[in-house]
């Protein structure tokens, strides 16, 4: 008798970029991920959103000279996963939801917490920490990404 086979219904779909700690690294995040998701064909609301807050704040908060930062992302089922990995494990995220109206900074993971369906962070191993969130891969009412001309 042989045994069942295990496989998914649907391929999991990933994709993992390495990029600089700067503004720079940051701002190819986003163009990255909404790119790879056009090429998937998902909707790249409210993901890119997420990536470029999540990239930031790696470069802003998780900084570490001469150490880069990780973006992953990957379709499970229904489901995205937007991974970004920074070398400051010993600084964990936190919302500020008591920001000033007029501040310039502070509000990124309230928008992180709005826009996803689940977030949160895991810790190491170290000096690693991974800041996640997850966003339906097909939502109705999302705009899928157009087609580039």
């Amino acid at each position: 008798m042989r045994a069942p086979e295990n496989h998914l219904a649907r391929p999991v779909r990933n994709f993992s970029l390495q990029l600089s700690s700067t503004p720079r690294g940051a701002r190819l995040a986003r163009l990255l991920a909404t790119e790879q998701l056009r090429t998937w064909g998902l909707p790249s609301h409210p993901a890119e959103l997420i990536v470029a807050e999540l990239a930031a704040n790696a470069v802003t908060h998780g900084r570490v000279l001469g150490r880069d930062f990780r973006l992953l992302l990957y379709v499970v089922g229904d489901t995205l996963r937007i991974e970004v990995t920074d070398t400051r494990g010993d600084r964990l995220p936190c919302p500020q939801h008591s920001a000033d109206d007029d501040a310039e900074s502070g509000r990124g993971l309230l928008l992180v917490e709005a826009l996803a369906d689940r977030w949160g962070v895991v810790p190491g191993p170290p000096p690693l920490k991974t800041v996640w969130a997850e966003v339906g891969a097909g939502s109705a009412g999302q705009c899928p990404v157009p087609p580039r001309r």
